[in-house]
Formats: C-alpha cells, structure tokens, sequence
C-alpha cells in the first residue's frame, strides 16, 4: 500500500508539471477534437456498457456554466446504461450533498432529475471530497452490481492550504479512498473548471487534476480530462463505457 501511495504521488508530481505544457497544445488539442467529434458519435452505439451497475453520479455545483452543455449526453449514458443498473444523482454544493435522486432503477427518472450547475462561487463546497464520502455511504449493500462513482469536479482540495501536500494528499481525499476501498466503489472522474480559482490559476487546476487523478488510480477507476479545461464530455463517456466494459470482473 505504501508503495502504491508514493507511486501514485510520483505520478501526480509529473501531472503537475505536464499540465503546463499540456495548457500550450490547448488550442490544437480543441481542433483536433473537433475534427474527430464525428467519429467518436459513431462510436458510441458500440461503447455501451454491458453489465449492470450501480452508479452514483455527482456533480460539483460551482463548475463554469458550460458544463450545463453536457447535461443531454449525461443524460443519454444513463438511459443507456443495461437493465438492472440503480443510478443516484447528486450535486456537491456548500453545505451538504444535494441528492437529487436517490439510487433507483428508473433510469429515465434519474436522468431527468440533472439539472445546470449553479456556476457561481457562492455555492462552492469546502472542498469535494467531504461530500464524496459522504455519497458513498449511501450505495445499496449486498447484490450483484458492480459499483461505481462518476465525479464531475474540478478535483480541488484548498481547504487547508494551497500547496502540493494539502491539495492532492489531502486529509478528505485520503478519507473518501478508504471509504470507497470499503465498500468496493471505483471513482471515476471527469475534470471541468469551477468558477473559482481553477477557471484561470493553473497551479489549481494542476492540484486539481493530480487529485482527482489520485483518488480514481487508487479505487480502481480512471480520470478523464485534456488540457486546463474541456471541449465536451462525449469522448469522456465513449472511452468509461469502454472502461467499464474491460473492467466488469474486477470490484476495484
């Protein structure tokens, strides 16, 4: 375990520095992006998952208002998603988790309760992995399913201090990785900025994206994100489906 912890820091020391460079190719990458977006919808009819899950889908509510762009292709995954998969939807706001939809097999009701992100600082929580945990503890105990954690975050931790060590080795982060090893959910996440620091500081969105890189390599799951920002969350969703369907034999 030690092991894996240092590795998984050298990895994200590395994300750190490659973020920088990465923010330069932005433009090309958006370009190129958009030159492939025809191929990647075709890819989708083959890039469904195949075995049920149950999945909590959680959303922070202070992420720039764009992201309520990608609410329809949110929303097709989860209609997509094989019968028998349970599905929760919430949004991490200051406070404590909104539940929006509680874990149910109406997948079509679970899509309909998304809704546009806040966009705004004023709801920004203390940090995301507080209320991470707290959705954990809310999966359904016992049966077949496999579980998973689609976060859609800006991954930053800033609560006690804007450095490396607090940022992505961070006290809630470190929680939320147990309590996910605990009850076998593998945290997947998808990277957007938040209308605070992450939207133009890119030591934030480095801290950012190391830890949301973090806490999926540690539960199992996988990070999904280019550049210091987003074009659409399409390709995101063909390469988990994708992901999914490799891993369906293993818990985390």
């Amino acid at each position: 375990m030690k092991m894996k912890k240092i590795y998984t820091t050298l990895a994200a020391i590395v994300l750190v520095m490659a973020v920088s460079l990465g923010a330069l190719a932005a433009p090309a990458a958006a370009a190129a992006a958009g030159q492939g977006s025809k191929k990647e919808k075709r890819g989708e009819a083959s890039a469904r998952v195949r075995v049920p899950l149950n999945l909590a889908v959680l959303i922070q509510d202070d992420l720039v208002s764009r992201v309520g762009n990608e609410l329809k292709v949110t929303g097709e995954f989860i209609r997509a998603l094989p019968a028998g998969s349970r599905v929760m939807v919430g949004y991490i706001r200051a406070g404590s988790l909104q539940v929006r939809q509680a874990f149910t097999d109406d997948l079509d009701g679970a899509s309909r309760s998304l809704r546009i992100p806040a966009g705004t600082t004023a709801v920004s929580p203390f940090n995301p992995y507080v209320e991470v945990r707290e959705a954990l503890r809310l999966f359904p105990a016992g049966g077949s399913n496999r579980n998973a954690l689609l976060l859609i975050s800006d991954g930053l931790d800033a609560s006690r201090g804007f450095d490396f060590s607090s940022a992505v080795d961070s006290i809630d982060l470190d929680r939320a990785v147990r309590e996910a090893k605990r009850r076998e959910v593998a945290i997947y996440s998808f990277y957007a900025p938040s209308a605070g620091l992450t939207s133009y500081n890119r030591r934030a969105i480095s801290f950012g994206q190391s830890a949301l890189n973090r806490i999926s390599e540690e539960t199992g799951g996988r990070a999904f994100f280019q550049g210091s920002s987003f074009v659409t969350f399409n390709a995101y969703f063909e390469r988990l489906s994708r992901t999914l369907n490799e891993q369906h034999g293993t818990a985390y």
